[in-house]
């Protein structure tokens, strides 16, 4: 059995995209087609399946960090603004896109809400250990 310790988060978080596409809690909303993932964003986002990469990218954050609030993965989500002559700054993601995802992951049942903030559920935990599984045997991790 693998954790996703063991795992490149890179092809984790791909992998577990796709299988979040699977369960019906986790669906695109209307409002992302005209969205930007932060104000430090000049453009949309490119992909087409975006949104299932940034749910599962807010999981994996989950479970490394949690329990942790909306707050802490603005900031982690967040970039550099460019403010033209002036200096760049930190700025953080946009609330909304984390914000609904999480509430997803709560339906699905794999995130739990507690007062410090968002963990991972026993199901959650059981579901990224079987995809870590399963990346590890494509990769031939041993």
């Amino acid at each position: 059995m693998y954790t996703p310790y063991d795992v490149p988060p890179s092809t984790l978080i791909k992998k577990v995209a796709e299988k979040l596409r699977e369960i019906p809690h986790i669906k695109v909303p209307e409002w992302t087609k005209y969205v930007k993932t932060g104000i430090h964003r000049e453009r949309l986002p490119i992909q087409s399946d975006w949104w299932y990469l940034r749910v599962a990218s807010v999981f994996y954050q989950v479970y490394m960090r949690g329990p942790i609030g909306l707050g802490h993965l603005r900031k982690i989500y967040g970039g550099r603004k460019d403010r033209g002559s002036k200096p760049e700054r930190k700025v953080i993601a946009a609330g909304k896109i984390i914000r609904t995802a999480l509430k997803q992951l709560e339906e699905a049942g794999l995130l739990i809400k507690t007062v410090n903030g968002r963990k991972i559920s026993s199901k959650g935990q059981s579901f990224l250990n079987k995809v870590a599984t399963e990346v590890a045997e494509e990769l031939n991790i041993k």
